[in-house]
C-alpha cells in the first residue's frame, strides 16, 4: 500500500505543476501569460525541492513540512478552480486529502 501511495504522491506532484501551468496560460494574456504559465510551476517546483523534499537543501520537518505541502497542493486545487475546472479541482483536492491521510496512517512521514 505504501508504494501505491508514493505513486499517488508523484502523480499529484505532477498534477500541481500541470494545473499551475494550465492556469497561467489560460487566465493571463500577453507577457503575463508566459510569466505565470512557466513561472508558477517553476516556483512550486523550487519550493517543493528545497523545503518539502526530505533531501532538499532547506528540508523542513512537520508541522512546517505539512503546511508547505498543503500550500503547494492547495495552489494546484485553486489553479484548477480559477481556470474553470471546478469538478477536477474537487477530485484533485480529495486525492490530496486521501494521500496525506495515508502518509500518516502508513507512517510514511520522513
Amino acid at each position: 500500500m505504501g508504494a501505491a501511495n508514493d505513486g499517488l504522491r508523484f502523480l499529484l506532484e505532477l498534477g500541481v505543476l500541470g494545473a499551475l501551468g494550465w492556469w497561467g496560460f489560460t487566465t493571463a494574456h500577453g507577457a503575463q501569460r508566459w510569466l505565470l504559465g512557466i513561472g508558477a510551476p517553476v516556483a512550486a517546483a523550487v519550493v517543493w525541492a528545497m523545503f518539502v523534499n526530505p533531501n532538499g537543501s532547506q528540508a523542513t520537518a512537520d508541522p512546517v513540512r505539512l503546511l508547505l505541502e498543503l500550500v503547494v497542493f492547495g495552489a494546484g486545487v485553486a489553479a484548477l478552480a480559477a481556470a474553470g475546472y471546478r469538478r477536477p479541482a474537487r477530485v484533485f483536492g480529495a486525492l490530496v486529502a486521501v494521500h496525506l491521510i495515508l502518509t500518516f496512517v502508513l507512517d510514511q512521514r520522513a
